[in-house]
């Protein structure tokens, strides 16, 4: 009798959750509300190119802060790779303690020099600090770094969820700003004196910038490098990028939680049988910014990882110089487990294809899974 008591009650209870989960998802929207948004006016974009002038050095020195265990893999890379290619600026990548970094949700790197060292050679601090989104907001060492830096005259600009560190210093307090789209409201929640700018895609505000999701670091490093050294460089930059056109507006209201969205979610998750992990080569002379779209989109499917993988353990040299780590020691690889190769080189068109890729093998919908959490407007 207790016994079938005990399986009434534990199907109750399994009932009750289900029911309560139908609930929740057909409480969400079915989908997102996309609207064509005006182009930014002329007022706005001087205005935002002489915020963003370099503060002291006529060739500044831009500082890519991050932990070494849970940078976001593209906010830490992709402006290191275009800044790089500009040759407008001296880009350092950091990190707050020696060794390798961990990046997040793939790959892994050496960087430059540890946030000592740089002090250390810089005492008069960086004209630019970026800091990508991390998966702790409240590192002690990051936080007191990113004061001094800003103490010191740099202008900090926080990627994507990296406006939650930027939040946590306290360097956004009563200012505007942005971030990704999922971390609008802890955002507004822990920094109730912040002013949430919304359908711009970067904002710039007292020496504070701040982006909204992962791709948004694009427009964001080519709208700095025109506000150091001019349009007809950032044009150059943007065309070598594979992006023609570029400016602050967004669309706000075409990225958030949806019932689609959760429903991919829940179904790659429960997919366990259909989990794969991929594999990229690595070879000397890659391209940083085009890898780490990559990789990282595969590695947001719900359903695979991307790891890399070479011959030696030691590291392979990128194109514009950054030191990247093998996952794994190995000389080849399964055919039908590799990564689909990019036929286009450039950074926008190899994240355009890898969606491609990713839907082909995994189904449209894990494709807008996976840009809805890159925001990438596609």
């Amino acid at each position: 009798m207790n016994l079938r008591i005990m399986l009434w009650s534990g199907l109750g209870v399994v009932v009750a959750l289900l029911a309560l989960g139908a609930a929740w998802l057909l409480s969400l929207p079915a989908a997102s509300q996309a609207a064509v948004q005006p182009a930014i006016d002329t007022r706005e974009a001087a205005a935002t190119l002489a915020a963003l002038k370099s503060p002291k050095r006529q060739r500044p020195l831009i500082a890519i802060i991050g932990i070494n265990d849970g940078t976001e893999t593209t906010d830490y890379l992709m402006p290191y790779g275009i800044l790089r290619r500009a040759d407008v600026a001296d880009v350092v990548a950091l990190a707050t303690r020696p060794g390798p970094m961990r990046l997040h949700p793939a790959l892994q790197i050496e960087p430059d020099a540890t946030t000592t060292a740089f002090d250390a050679e810089h005492p008069d601090g960086a004209d630019y600090v970026i800091v990508p989104a991390m998966m702790r907001d409240d590192d002690a060492d990051v936080l007191e770094w990113i004061r001094s830096q800003a103490a010191k005259g740099a202008m900090v600009i926080g990627i994507c969820a990296g406006a939650k560190v930027v939040g946590a210093s306290g360097l956004l307090d009563g200012k505007r700003a942005t971030t990704h789209w999922y971390s609008v409201g802890e955002l507004r929640e822990k920094h109730p004196t912040i002013h949430y700018v919304a359908d711009r895609r970067f904002v710039v505000d007292q020496g504070v910038a701040t982006t909204t999701g992962i791709t948004a670091s694009m427009p964001m490093m080519l709208t700095l490098i025109e506000a150091i050294a001019g349009r007809d460089k950032a044009e150059a930059v943007g065309r070598d990028l594979g992006l023609a056109h570029w400016d602050a507006r967004h669309d706000s209201g075409a990225f958030k939680f949806t019932r689609p969205f959760a429903l991919a979610a829940i179904g790659n998750t429960l997919a366990v049988l259909g989990h794969e992990q991929l594999g990229i080569p690595l070879t000397s002379g890659m391209d940083e910014v085009s890898l780490a779209l990559v990789a990282d989109a595969w590695s947001r499917t719900y359903r695979s990882g991307a790891v890399t993988f070479a011959g030696k353990d030691s590291a392979i040299v990128s194109r514009d110089g950054l030191r990247i780590l093998p996952d794994q020691i190995a000389t080849d690889w399964p055919v039908d487990r590799l990564v689909p190769a990019t036929a286009d080189p450039r950074p926008a068109r190899a994240l355009d294809q890898a969606l491609q890729d990713i839907s082909a093998r995994h189904g449209a919908r894990t494709a807008d899974f996976v840009a809805m959490q890159l925001e990438y407007p596609r």
